[in-house]
């Protein structure tokens, strides 16, 4: 390889880099407890390590160091952890690791760095920085790793996806019945009438699937009561197993496991976060919530090709109307990026490519359908 490709390819890791610092600065300065907010200024600096490394390679390469900024993802994922908190965007941070440890292994710089088993595991990254300072137990340590599990933490993208599906499905509808040659009041109707009827669909599945989830979740709770009461000390051999794979060792894991077992709940919640992944205390977030929630991006997404048939009539109309289904696409895009790591060119284009195919479609069928009505 080159040595100009290798500059590149390590201008790129150093970006990585330097976008990861940036983003666990950002979740330390929002995150409320002061022992997790510990654990991610020190991943933070081991990010920092990082950097370094892929400063002094470029410079062993005779490449010239620039003093790179974070990228524009990672300062709109940081905004959102600050404004919205951490756990919404820890999702994302862990697809980025996981690519990022696939890359590293097949570079021998990093491999050399010792980069790839930093990238791996984060919960191993926190456990040898608290181990150090005396900082986060068990317990807290289980919290921050079951945040990382967590698939209600996965918001971000549910957002993206919810208004993608209200703008495509709507553009494609007022498309098919534009192409049948329709008057615009038509079109304007058939518009409201796919957004309401698509936000309701979207609310009434999202209250169905979370209150199952919950209900679920409910149960298999009770279940570990039960079997704790039942079984105190098979119980108390799991918990005991649970922090010994933590990296704790066979006294400290029984000295926790017993502290647990003697706090009231304490060793039911463990259990249920370690075993089952639920969080006894939001059981998977409110149904109602979820169900507004999907209604509300569905309808913002939809509300794109629909409002222009308020104000135009004639082509005008239907021309503005793909014009600001085609922004929205672009800015759903733009946020796909966030958590698919593709460059944000790139997702735009493919997001518009995609969206335009459908209403192109649906266009061509309306316009059969109309002639074979006439």
């Amino acid at each position: 390889m080159a040595p100009q490709d290798d500059i590149s390819r390590y201008r790129a890791n150093l970006q990585g880099e330097i976008d990861s610092v940036a983003l666990y600065t950002a979740l330390a300065e929002a995150e409320t407890d002061t022992r997790v907010a510990e654990v991610y200024r020190r991943l933070a600096a081991v990010e920092q390590d990082h950097v370094e490394v892929w400063r002094k390679a470029i410079a062993g390469k005779g490449g010239e160091v620039a003093d790179l900024t974070p990228s524009v993802r990672a300062r709109v994922l940081g905004w959102v952890a600050r404004r919205f908190g951490p756990s919404l965007v820890l999702p994302v941070i862990v697809a980025t690791e996981a690519k990022d440890h696939a890359a590293y292994r097949n570079q021998p710089e990093a491999i050399a760095a010792g980069l790839p088993a930093d990238e791996q595991s984060h919960s191993r990254i926190i456990r040898t920085a608290m181990a150090g300072s005396g900082g986060l137990a068990g317990p807290e340590i289980a919290r921050l790793e079951g945040r990382h599990r967590a698939g209600s933490g996965n918001a971000l993208r549910a957002a993206v996806l919810g208004a993608n599906d209200g703008l495509v499905s709507n553009m494609s509808l007022v498309m098919g019945v534009a192409g049948a040659t329709a008057a615009e009041q038509t079109i304007l109707l058939a518009g409201l009438a796919g957004l309401i009827a698509g936000a309701c669909s979207m609310a009434m599945g999202e209250w169905l699937s979370v209150n199952s989830a919950r209900e679920l979740a409910g149960r298999q709770i009770a279940l570990e009561a039960s079997e704790l009461r039942m079984f105190p000390e098979q119980e108390r051999e799991e918990l005991i197993l649970i922090y010994q794979s933590k990296g704790l060792s066979e006294a400290e894991a029984t000295s926790v496991a017993d502290r647990l077992l003697r706090r009231d709940g304490a060793a039911v919640d463990t259990l249920a976060r370690e075993e089952l992944g639920i969080d006894p205390q939001e059981l998977g977030g409110s149904a109602w919530v979820a169900a507004a929630s999907s209604f509300m991006l569905f309808a913002i997404g939809a509300i794109f090709p629909v409002a222009p048939f308020f104000f135009l009539t004639g082509q005008a109309s239907v021309i503005t109307s793909l014009l600001a289904g085609g922004i929205a696409l672009a800015l759903i895009g733009f946020g796909t990026s966030l958590f698919t790591g593709r460059g944000v060119v790139f997702s735009a284009l493919r997001q518009i490519l995609i969206g335009y195919v459908a209403a192109g479609v649906t266009y061509g069928v309306g316009a059969l359908v109309g002639v074979s009505l006439a």
